[in-house]
Order: C-alpha cells, then sequence, then structure tokens
C-alpha cells in the first residue's frame, strides 16, 4: 500500500506582482500546497483574521500597495499568530537584523521554484 505523503499546510502568498503571485502559486500547488493569495498586507491580514488553516506565511517585502511592507507584515504575523512560520522574498537586497521576526527564513528573488517548495516543505515538518 503507497504511503499517504503528510498534508501539505495552507500557505498565504503575499505578492503584489501578478505574474510571480501566479507562478510561485502554481509551484506550490503542484507541490501539493494549498495556496491562499493576497496581493498586499492588507488583504494578507484579513485573509488570517477570517479563517484558522493559514499553516505558512510567505512574502515579498517591496509592496506599493496596502498599509505595510514584508517585513512590517512577517514581525506582525509572528507577534499576532506565532504558530505560522513566515518566510520573506526579496529582490531588493538582504533584510537588515531588525526587519525580520524570530524564526523567520529570507530567499532572495529570483529563486528556483525547488528552493521554494523545499524550504516551505522544512517549514511545514517544522510546524507539525
Amino acid at each position: 500500500m503507497p504511503e499517504t505523503p503528510p498534508e501539505q499546510p495552507v500557505v498565504l502568498l503575499v505578492e503584489d506582482d501578478g505574474l510571480l503571485l501566479m507562478e510561485a502559486s502554481d509551484t506550490l500547488s503542484d507541490a501539493g500546497f494549498t495556496v491562499l493569495e493576497a496581493p498586499h498586507a492588507d488583504k494578507a491580514l484579513k485573509v488570517l483574521e477570517n479563517r484558522d488553516d493559514v499553516g505558512i506565511l510567505m512574502t515579498d517585502v517591496d509592496m506599493p500597495q496596502g498599509s505595510m511592507d514584508g517585513f512590517a507584515l512577517a514581525r506582525l504575523v509572528a507577534d499576532r499568530w506565532p504558530a505560522i512560520p513566515v518566510l520573506i522574498v526579496s529582490g531588493m537586497g538582504t533584510p537588515g537584523p531588525n526587519d525580520m521576526p524570530d524564526g523567520a527564513r529570507f530567499i532572495p528573488k529570483p529563486y528556483e521554484p525547488t528552493t521554494l517548495v523545499r524550504t516551505l516543505r522544512a517549514f511545514a515538518r517544522r510546524a507539525a
């Protein structure tokens, strides 16, 4: 009997670039994750407030729409929902010492889809 893979967590993907959002969403869906999409931090917070099944937050840093950037969103989520691991992606350089909450991971853009999937699976195992 084949072993069923463990349930992949729901990923909340926050990305203002429509093409990158679609590509990352497709990559994660193909890897077995359930993906919720948000174009900016304010929408992401609404999703988090209305659902209790989000297992991972993946956010871009530079998002002109909305009231905060990805670093501020990551810190807020780490504070309000400490059980949700945070992955931050950006093409704008590496984060400074106080940008990211404890336990958050950073991947520079452009990233390989396999790196993204591997990182999120490691997060999922840690959170389980």
